[in-house]
């Protein structure tokens, strides 16, 4: 069984990532399959778990202060 998994197209993949990429570098990264995506028929997809591990990739944890 598979688990649900949300899928974003790209203009809704670069919506839910606040901006901050261009739709072209999306575009760019799914052609050299830089990051997942699926095809739904003519629609390229991007499932949300490959954009929130950008998100990942791109956070600097905290300095704690003493």
């Amino acid at each position: 069984m598979v688990a649900h998994r949300k899928l974003f197209r790209i203009r809704q993949a670069r919506e839910y990532l606040d901006r901050t990429i261009a739709e072209k570098t999306l575009r760019d990264w799914v052609w050299r399959r830089k990051i997942e995506s699926v095809r739904v028929g003519r629609a390229v997809c991007i499932p949300q778990d490959a954009l929130d591990k950008i998100i990942q990739r791109g956070t600097v944890p905290a300095i704690e202060e003493r």
